[in-house]
C-alpha cells in the first residue's frame, strides 16, 4: 500500500480508536481524509497518545464501553460506517489474570455487541476484528504458527482473543456473510512505536527506566517475540479492508508479522534499545509472574502470497524510528506532526 487515497471520504467506524494502535490507525485515516468515528474507553491519563495528538479535534470520538450494547449501537448507527475497525480491549496479559472476568466481557462480548450492530445494519460492507498472535495453542516449541493451527491461548487475555476470533468466524458463517459483508481477521506479532507508554509492555518499560537514568529490568530476556513497529500492521489493516472492501474474496484470516530474523529475544530488543538511546542499560531478574509463552513466532506467507506484501521496516529500524519519535516529543515537537512524519517516511513520501 503506497497510498490512502482509497479511504478518502469513507466513512470508518474504529473501536478502541484512543488506544496506541487506534491513535496511530486514527491518525492514518484523517490525514487520508476519511470520515472516522471512534468508541472507546476514555484514554488512560499516564497513556494518552490519541489527545497528545488532537485527534478529538479532527474525528468523532465517541467515550463509552464496548460492554455497553446500546451506548455502541447508538455511537455505530450515527456514523453508518462502510467499514469497521475493532481494536478495542482489554490488551495486556499481565492485567488479564488480575481482571479475568472484565478481560473475557471485554474482549468477547464486546466482539460480540459490534458484531450484532453490524448484522443489525445494511450499511457495512467491510470489517476487520484486530486479535493477537498469542491466539494460538503454544507449548512453546521452535516453529512459526500458521492461521491454520489450533486456537486456544493459555491466558486470559490470549484465550478471550481466541474467542473473539471464534465468535467473527461464526457470525460471518451465520450472518455477514449471506449480508455481502467482507470480514477477516488480523493476528499481529508484538508492535512498538512512538507514543506506547501501557505500562508492562517492554519498550515503555525501557522508555521510563531510560529517561530516569535507570537500570532497564526484563522479566523474560529470552523469550523470542515477533517484534514490528506499530505501522507495519496498521498498514496491512488498511490494505485487508480496502481489498476486501472491492472483493470480497479477500476475506480471511492473517497473520501479521515481521520477516524471521526479525523475531528475537527481549533481551536483544533491549540491547539494540541501549544502543540508540545513549547511556541506557539493561539487566534481568528471576521472575516468579504467571505463565507467558517463551517462544512465539509468525508465519506470514498467507499474507505475502495473497496481497503481494512485505514488511517495510526490519525490528531495528523500528526501534530507531521508535527511540527518535520518544526523543521529539520528549524535546518539544507536536505528536500529531512527528506521526504524520513518520507515516509519511513509512509510505515512503
Amino acid at each position: 500500500m503506497n497510498s490512502l487515497s482509497f479511504y478518502s471520504g469513507k466513512k470508518v467506524f474504529v473501536t478502541g480508536h484512543t488506544g496506541f494502535k487506534g491513535s496511530w490507525l486514527c491518525r492514518a485515516l484523517v490525514n487520508a481524509g476519511a470520515l472516522v468515528t471512534g468508541f472507546a474507553l476514555a484514554p488512560e491519563k499516564d497513556n494518552d497518545l490519541f489527545n497528545k495528538t488532537g485527534l478529538e479535534n479532527e474525528m468523532t470520538s465517541v467515550i463509552g464501553d464496548i460492554r455497553n450494547f446500546d451506548a455502541l449501537k447508538n455511537a455505530f448507527d450515527s456514523c453508518n460506517p462502510e467499514i469497521v475497525f475493532h481494536l478495542a480491549a482489554q490488551p495486556i496479559v499481565l492485567e488479564s489474570y488480575k481482571k479475568p472476568k472484565y478481560t473475557y466481557e471485554t474482549n468477547v462480548m464486546g466482539t460480540v455487541n459490534l458484531l450484532e450492530c453490524i448484522r443489525q445494519s445494511d450499511c457495512v460492507k467491510s470489517f476487520l476484528n484486530v486479535t493477537t498472535d498469542k491466539v494460538y495453542e503454544n507449548d512453546d516449541f521452535s516453529k512459526a504458527f500458521v492461521e491454520t493451527d489450533k486456537l486456544d491461548g493459555f491466558d486470559p487475555y490470549s484465550n478471550s482473543k481466541s474467542c473473539s476470533e471464534l465468535v467473527t468466524h461464526s457470525y460471518a458463517k451465520s450472518f455477514l456473510n449471506e449480508k455481502g459483508v467482507a470480514v477477516s481477521t488480523a493476528r499481529a506479532g508484538n508492535v512498538i512505536g512512538g507514543g506506547d507508554f501501557a505500562a508492562d509492555r517492554i519498550i515503555p518499560d525501557c522508555i521510563r527506566a531510560a529517561s530516569k537514568g535507570e537500570t532497564i529490568v526484563l522479566r523474560n530476556p529470552n523469550s523470542v517475540r515477533p517484534f514490528q513497529h506499530v505501522l507495519e500492521p496498521i498498514f496491512v489493516y488498511l490494505l485487508i479492508a480496502q481489498k476486501q472492501y472491492e472483493n470480497k474474496s479477500f476475506s480471511g484470516y492473517y497473520n501479521v508479522g515481521p520477516d524471521e530474523n526479525d523475531c528475537i529475544t527481549t533481551g536483544e530488543l533491549a540491547t539494540l534499545f541501549c544502543k540508540y538511546w545513549e547511556g541506557a542499560k539493561w539487566n534481568s531478574t528471576n521472575s516468579n509472574g504467571p505463565h507467558e509463552a517463551g517462544f512465539l513466532k509468525l508465519n506470514c506467507d498467507k499474507l505475502k502470497n495473497v496481497f503481494d506484501w512485505t514488511p517495510r521496516w526490519d525490528v531495528e529500524t523500528a526501534v530507531a524510528k521508535t527511540v527518535e519519535f520518544t526523543k521529539e516529543y520528549l524535546s518539544g515537537e507536536n505528536a500529531s506532526e512527528i506521526m504524520t512524519k513518520q507515516i509519511n517516511s513509512f509510505l515512503g513520501e
